[in-house]
């Protein structure tokens, strides 16, 4: 998985635009958001193939910005305070969560500026009892406990 900084113009149209020239490649987006800072558009999206978006948003004269390695986690949504003990552990660990969205299976997905700490972290957190480690996805999107 592989996430791409897109930049969008500020205008109506222009999103649409982004999701046609996907669409025309058969490219399905897997998460991520887009919106407007300081005037300009900009959007951070999740795709299983990064290099095959960004040239068919490329083909279209749509600007990618950045193309990334992403980390992927799953935290207990019935825990208050996940997000706060995953961050704390990466900011101890020296690793800056630069970008962070859920995928449309609920993952939470970090853009990190140190990827071999960020992948450490995530690692050991998946392993404690502070992650769903009991549960596992199964491909029709059904959990099981693991054995």
């Amino acid at each position: 998985m592989k996430d791409l900084t897109i930049a969008l113009e500020n205008r109506p149209g222009a999103l649409a635009e982004m999701g046609e020239a996907l669409c025309r490649a058969g490219i399905s987006i897997e998460g991520g958001g887009a919106w407007v800072t300081n005037g300009q558009g900009v959007a951070h999206f999740l795709f299983e193939d990064g290099s095959a978006a960004r040239r068919a948003l490329e083909a279209a004269g749509i600007r990618v910005l950045d193309e990334r390695e992403v980390l992927i986690q799953r935290l207990i949504q019935a825990e208050p305070g996940q997000l706060g003990k995953l961050s704390r552990r990466m900011a101890e660990a020296g690793v800056n969560i630069e970008v962070l969205y859920s995928d449309h299976h609920h993952q939470l997905i970090l853009v990190v500026d140190d990827m071999a700490s960020g992948q450490a972290v995530s690692d050991a957190w998946t392993r404690s009892d502070r992650s769903p480690d009991v549960m596992t996805r199964t491909p029709s999107l059904k959990f099981k406990e693991q054995s």
